[in-house]
Formats: structure tokens, sequence, C-alpha cells
């Protein structure tokens, strides 16, 4: 194989072949200059112009053949140095990461499902179990992760060797905990996340139940729950007298969070219009408690329930009877419901308990005082509450359960309601009203009553004033209703 020329030789025959090609351009331009004066009709004798053109010629060929060799001689390396040089020019070093600083976390959501448990969430992400351990040890934790609900989210953040770094799960409406994972430590983060408080009207016309429409119109079981069983229970008997084209508005808080609406607040305002009367309630904080009063300021809580225990049947009335179990006439002080064994037993009002015990016929009694000469007795229970005696009761708390202790022939609720210690007839009595709002009191509810009764009024005038359409629907007047405060 031929050994390659050096590097100072193949330069030379680079500049000698440059040269060459210098020396046969500038005979081409010889050349072309009788071509050009022929061309322009010399004939032999030269002119000014002739001079001048031929001088230009000469002038470019001159230049061409001294200032190329010029760099070719350039390029000519000194002697004994290599042709080219190549250098290794050292880039910069890349900024290296700062010690301790963890990469960026990465969280995947998971939403539980019906049945689901933590543990299996939890393996779902190939977490070990000690791991989970030690998070729900952790104090904040503890009591949240304790009983987990479907839809509830959780946040894991693993590492790209699978290892778990973080874990977040929300606590309450307001607070998101953030727990960081570091070899065998935890580290807490409380992220707050402010919530929204919107309120709206949904108005309704029914067409074939209350809960049916409601439903439609977007109100959730406990607002529908605060209607019958807060507001109108008094006034309103919802299994009997509910008819096809009754209509309802309710003035309810929207909750919402990050732009994201989470579910509904307090009923602030509710109208109700069956049998051609329409009832109103407002809500309202007297003392601290909140409570619903009619458009006037006067409770819709009345001072007592009729019924003191629900889906019962009035088995025997106040009055003289033959006693089922002794067989003889006796006067029968109070009013009997027959109710399944376990029913719950409700306060009739708000009182104190005065007795919690056994007495003779009554079995497992309660006595409760109303207070102004008002005490009720309830007897026959087969068991109690966790009520003491000498503890306050709110109306309608569950103080025992219905049964058949002491002479009873079979389960069911004995009721006696007493005036100054005489028996009166709970289904006849007429019961004491209970206190109306008075001065500053009344003029702070009339100033927030007075807004939430005129909404409700412009909403049914916009919505019943067009075509019939479905059960329900929502505030027309504004897409998005105005923000009143926020939560957290």
């Amino acid at each position: 194989m031929p050994t390659p020329a050096p590097e100072a030789d193949r330069n030379r025959d680079i500049r000698l072949a440059n040269l060459s090609a210098v020396a046969q351009r500038a005979a081409d331009i010889s050349q072309q200059v009788p071509e050009f004066l022929e061309r322009k009709g010399f004939n032999g004798r030269w002119t000014r112009r002739h001079w001048a053109q031929a001088s230009l010629f000469a002038t470019l060929g001159a230049l061409v053949v001294t200032l190329v060799p010029g760099f070719s001689s350039a390029m000519q390396p000194a002697s004994g140095q290599p042709a080219l040089t190549t250098m290794a020019l050292a880039l910069p070093p890349l900024p290296a990461r700062k010690a301790g600083v963890a990469e960026a976390p990465s969280w995947q959501l998971v939403t539980v499902q019906s049945g689901q448990t933590l543990g299996e969430i939890f393996a779902g992400f190939d977490v070990p179990a000690a791991t989970l351990q030690r998070i729900l040890e952790h104090p904040s934790a503890a009591e949240a992760l304790a009983r987990i609900r479907p839809g509830t989210e959780f946040g894991f953040d693993l590492a790209p060797d699978g290892r778990l770094r973080g874990f977040r799960f929300d606590r309450g409406d307001t607070e998101r905990v953030q727990l960081s994972l570091a070899g065998n430590d935890i580290r807490e983060r409380i992220i707050e996340r402010p919530v929204e408080v919107h309120t709206t009207v949904v108005t309704g016309e029914i067409r074939s139940s209350l809960y049916g429409s409601a439903s439609q119109a977007g109100l959730s079981p406990r607002v529908i729950h605060t209607l019958t069983d807060s507001i109108f229970q008094y006034d309103i008997d919802f299994s009997r007298e509910i008819q096809p084209g009754d209509r309802y508005s309710v003035v309810i808080e929207e909750l919402w969070r990050e732009g994201e609406k989470i579910g509904n607040g307090e009923v602030l305002a509710a109208t109700f219009s069956t049998g051609g009367k329409t009832f109103s309630g407002f809500r309202f904080e007297r003392d601290g408690k909140a409570e619903y009063f009619t458009a006037d300021g006067r409770p819709l809580k009345k001072s007592f329930l009729r019924m003191p225990v629900e889906f019962a049947r009035l088995s025997s009335r106040f009055g003289a009877r033959r006693h089922p179990v002794l067989g003889r006439m006796r006067m029968h002080k109070g009013v009997d419901y027959a109710a399944g064994t376990g029913t719950p037993i409700k306060a009739a009002g708000d009182a104190r308990v005065q007795f919690r015990g056994t007495q003779r016929g009554y079995g497992n009694v309660v006595i409760l005082d109303h207070g102004r000469g008002y005490t009720t007795l309830y007897a026959h229970m087969s068991r109690f509450s966790n009520v003491r005696q000498g503890q306050r009761v709110a109306q309608g708390e569950v103080i025992g359960y219905v049964g058949a202790t002491g002479l009873a022939t079979g389960p069911h609720l004995h009721y006696e309601f007493r005036v100054n210690g005489v028996h009166r007839n709970p289904l006849s009595q007429t019961m004491p009203p209970p206190e109306p709002l008075k001065g500053a009191a009344l003029a702070q509810f009339k100033a927030q009553a007075a807004p939430a009764l005129a909404r409700i009024q412009q909403v049914e005038t916009l919505r019943y004033a067009q075509l019939p359409g479905p059960e329900g629907g929502r505030e027309v007047a504004s897409a998005r209703p105005a923000a009143t405060g926020k939560r957290g």
C-alpha cells in the first residue's frame, strides 16, 4: 500500500494548481481582448476609448495574478510545522444539581370506590403495609383516615423507583394535609383551601312528589330534609297534603372551592304554596342558635311536637277505658302510639330530664320538665338513649326506644302531657306559643329576611311567567350568583 504524501507536499501541489489556473485565466483574458475589440469594430487603429478598455482588462488580469498567489502563500504553513492543527476545546461543565434538592412531586390521584379499603388502595401503588401503618400512626392521619367514604380523593407522590415520597388527603372542606416521607421521618404541611359561599334561588313545581321535583332541581337530600323536618313540619303534612301544582322556592348557600361546586350550605329562606296558602320560613340566629321564623319574626318551631314518635299508629286515646292487662275500667291519662320495638322516641320540646328509670306499670320511663309548669312522660321503653337525669335535651332529640316494658300487651309508646301536674289530652291541648323576636333582634331579622324574600318573588315571577317547563328550575336572574363570603 503506498505511503500517503506529507501534508506540506499536498499543500504545495494545491498552490501550484491554483497558480496554473490563474495563468490560464490571464491567457483567456488576453485572448478575449482582441475578440472584444473586433466585436466593437476595431480597424487596427487605437482610439482613446480602445486604450481605456484595454487598460481595464489588463488591470483586472494583474489583480488576479497578484492576489490569488498571495492567498495561497498565506495558507502555506511555516517550515516544519503541520499544515492543520486540531485543538480540543473543553466545554463548560453542566451545573450539578444541588444536594438535597428533591425532584418535583408528581401526584397520582385516586378516588375511593364503594367497598374499597385503604389497604387495597395502597397495595395498588405497591406501597408496603409498613409504610401505610406509619402514616396511620401520624396524628393528623389517624382520625381522618379511620373511616374513608366513597368519593374521597387521595394523592400519591411516587419516586421513579416506585418509593412513596408523599401522600395527601383532605381534612374537611377547607384543609388539605400533605405528608412527605423521608426515611423514617414524616413531615406535615397544611394547605389552606378557602371555600367561597354563594347564594342562589331554586324554585320548582311539584308534578308527582316533592322529593322527585326537588332532586331534579338540584337540591340535596339534606336540603329536602330541612324543608320537611325543620321549616314546614308544623304547618304542612307532606304525607297527605301535597298535591300536583304545589310550588316551592328555596334560597340556599352553594359552596365553591377553586372554581368547583362542592356542595350546598344552609337553607337561608324558603316558601311553600299548597292548598291556596303560602308558608314561609327564614333562617336567623338567636342567642347563638339557628332557628327558622315566619316573616313577622315568630318561630316556626312550636313549643311541643304533637307526635313524639314517627311512623306510629294511634292505638289508644285519652280518657276512661278498660285496661288491657288489669281488665277493669281505668282512666287512661295519656295516648298510646303503636310502633315496632326499637323505634326512636323524641323529646316533645326543649326540656330538662327530670326522671330516668323504672316506675311500676310504666316500665322504663323518662319524664321531661319543659318549664312554666309543663311536663311530659314517655313509658314502656325497651331501652334508654344516652340521656342522664338532670341533662338538658333539645326538641326532637332521641331519649329512648319503643318497647313493651311494664304493664303492656305489645310494643308501644305511652305519652302523657301535664300542666302544673294535671293530665291533659295531648291531641287537643292548646300548646303555648314560642317566644317571638323582639326589639333589636326583630329589626335585624327583618333587614335580613327582606332581601331573601325579594329574590324569591323576582325568580318566581320570571319562572312562572314563562311556559310550563320541567318540574324544577334554577334561578334565571343570574347564571352565577355573587359570592357572599368565604370559609376557611
